[in-house]
C-alpha cells in the first residue's frame, strides 16, 4: 500500500480483522522487554494505521487504565480500525504469544530457576528492558515535549511519584488537571513559550 493510500483511506476501511490479528500476533511474539517501542514502530512508521499524535494520546490513555499498557493500546488501536471486532482481534493477537511463552517460561523457571545461569539471563533481560523503555521515552519525548511547561509537568510527575511516593493514578489526574488549567483558554501560554 502506498503512503498516499494509507493517509487517504478512512481509518480501518480496508484493514481486515485477520490482518489486525496477524499484526498484533506478530507484535506480541517479537516484543520482548516491552512492547511500546515495537508498537510505535509498526503501527506508526510501518503500517501507518495511526500517527504519532494518536499514538501518544492512546498510550496516555493506556497508562492511566488498569492493565498492561501494550494490551490497552492494542485494544484502542483495534477499536479505532474496526470497532469491537478489531479490538478483540488485537487483544487476542497481542496476548496469545506472551501467554504461551510465559507458560513455558514458568514451567522452565519452576524446574531450573535456582541455577546461577538462569539468574544471569534474567538480569540481562531486565537490563535490556530498561534500555528499551528509555529508548521509547526519548522517542516519544522528542514528539511530545514541545514547551518548557511540558518539561515541568514531567518533572512534577517524576518527583511526586519517586520522591513523595504519591499514587501514579493521583499524580496523573493532578498533572492532567494542572496541564488543562495551564493551557486554558485556547493555549495562550503554550503559544507564548514556543
Amino acid at each position: 500500500m502506498s503512503e498516499s493510500t494509507k493517509q487517504d483511506a478512512p481509518p480501518g476501511q480496508d484493514i481486515s480483522i485477520a490482518r489486525i490479528f496477524r499484526e498484533f500476533l506478530t507484535l506480541g511474539a517479537i516484543s520482548f522487554g516491552g512492547a511500546v517501542p515495537y508498537l510505535r514502530s509498526r503501527l506508526v512508521e510501518t503500517e501507518g494505521w495511526i500517527d504519532d499524535r494518536e499514538f501518544v494520546e492512546m498510550l496516555s490513555i493506556s497508562q492511566t487504565l488498569p492493565g498492561l499498557n501494550a494490551t490497552n493500546l492494542a485494544i484502542l488501536v483495534g477499536q479505532k480500525l474496526r470497532g469491537a471486532r478489531g479490538a478483540a482481534a488485537a487483544l487476542i493477537g497481542m496476548c496469545l504469544p506472551g501467554g504461551v511463552i510465559m507458560y513455558v517460561a514458568g514451567v522452565l523457571y519452576w524446574r531450573h530457576g535456582d541455577r546461577a545461569d538462569s539468574t544471569a539471563i534474567l538480569k540481562g533481560v531486565a537490563a535490556a528492558a530498561v534500555g528499551l523503555a528509555l529508548y521509547t521515552a526519548i522517542q516519544l519525548g522528542k514528539r511530545s515535549l514541545a514547551t518548557r511547561a511540558d518539561l515541568a509537568f514531567v518533572a512534577i510527575t517524576a518527583i511526586a511519584v519517586n520522591h513523595f511516593h504519591i499514587s501514579v493514578l493521583w499524580v496523573l489526574l493532578g498533572v492532567g488537571l494542572l496541564s488543562t488549567l495551564w493551557r486554558h483558554p485556547g493555549g495562550a501560554r503554550e503559544t507564548k513559550e514556543k
